[in-house]
C-alpha cells in the first residue's frame, strides 16, 4: 500500500506554482497509460487559470485548498476547500480566485 499526504504535496506544488511564470504546477498522484484512472494534483497561484480545454472523459474535481471557478459556456461553478464537482463532458476552464489546490480524477479507460 502506498500513501501520501495531499496536504504536503499541495504545499510543494503551490511553491512551484508561485515560482513558475505560468503560475501553475501539477503532479500525477496516481495513474498513467497502464491505468483506467488518473489523479492529478494541480496548484494554481491566485488569478491564474487553465485555459479552455476539452473534457478528457469522465472527470471530477475536488477542491483541497482555496477557491476556484469552473466555467462551461455560460455556466460557472464556484468551489471552495472541501467541495466536489463532476466535470461536465464539455469544453471548460478553471480559474483560481485565491491560491488553490485541486485534485482532478479522470477515468481514462486505458
Amino acid at each position: 500500500m502506498d500513501g501520501r499526504s495531499l496536504t504536503d504535496l499541495g504545499e510543494e506544488q503551490l511553491e512551484r506554482a508561485r515560482a513558475s511564470s505560468s503560475g501553475r504546477s501539477a503532479v500525477t498522484v496516481f495513474g498513467g497509460h497502464e491505468h483506467d484512472m488518473r489523479q492529478t494534483l494541480i496548484a494554481l497561484a491566485e488569478g491564474r487559470s487553465l485555459a479552455a480545454h476539452e473534457s478528457p472523459g469522465e472527470a471530477s474535481l475536488q477542491v483541497l485548498r482555496g477557491s476556484v471557478r469552473l466555467s462551461v459556456g455560460d455556466d460557472t461553478w464556484t468551489g471552495q476547500a472541501g467541495d466536489y464537482l463532476v466535470i461536465p463532458p464539455a469544453r471548460h476552464d478553471l480559474t483560481a480566485d485565491t491560491e488553490a489546490v485541486v485534485l482532478l480524477t479522470v477515468a481514462t479507460r486505458a
